[in-house]
């Protein structure tokens, strides 16, 4: 039997088969940049999400209301728990019967590409029959 030299295989290189990922992972990554930056900045634009609802739940734990404006530990509980904003506003009473309403105003920054000032009114009646009733003058009809 005569020896036969073996016949050549073609197939890439470790050379080439390395060129081809770094231009695979270097195209990946970025696809991946482009995508985060995309994802970052619509984040940006998501309006800030304003309410009182908070405060709200800490006013209606107080069995007693007065006319005037919101007391000041919940303001500051209220702006601790959220900073940047502010809480403003005002207790009215309805009816002698213990019903008041509180208008409330929470103010704050944007966090979009210009920062611009936002605010949010909010109303809720709330129903109060141990707190001290004021008494109002009837209203005279001509």
């Amino acid at each position: 039997m005569r020896f036969r030299p073996p016949t050549r295989v073609r197939a890439f290189t470790i050379l080439e088969v390395m060129i081809a990922l770094a231009i695979f992972f270097a195209c990946v990554f970025g696809i991946l940049a482009l995508v985060s930056q995309s994802l970052r900045q619509a984040r940006a634009l998501r309006p800030v999400d304003l309410d009182a609802r908070s405060a709200i739940a800490m006013l209606s734990l107080t069995n007693r209301l007065e006319e005037g404006p919101i007391p000041v530990e919940i303001k500051f509980a209220f702006e601790k728990e959220n900073p940047g904003m502010i809480l403003e506003g005002e207790i009215y009473q309805v009816e002698t019967n213990g019903l008041f309403r509180v208008d409330f105003l929470v103010g704050g920054v944007s966090s979009g590409f210009e920062k611009s000032a936002v605010a949010v009114t909010n109303s809720v009646l709330l129903y109060r029959p141990e707190s001290q009733q004021t008494i109002r003058s009837p209203i005279l009809r001509r």
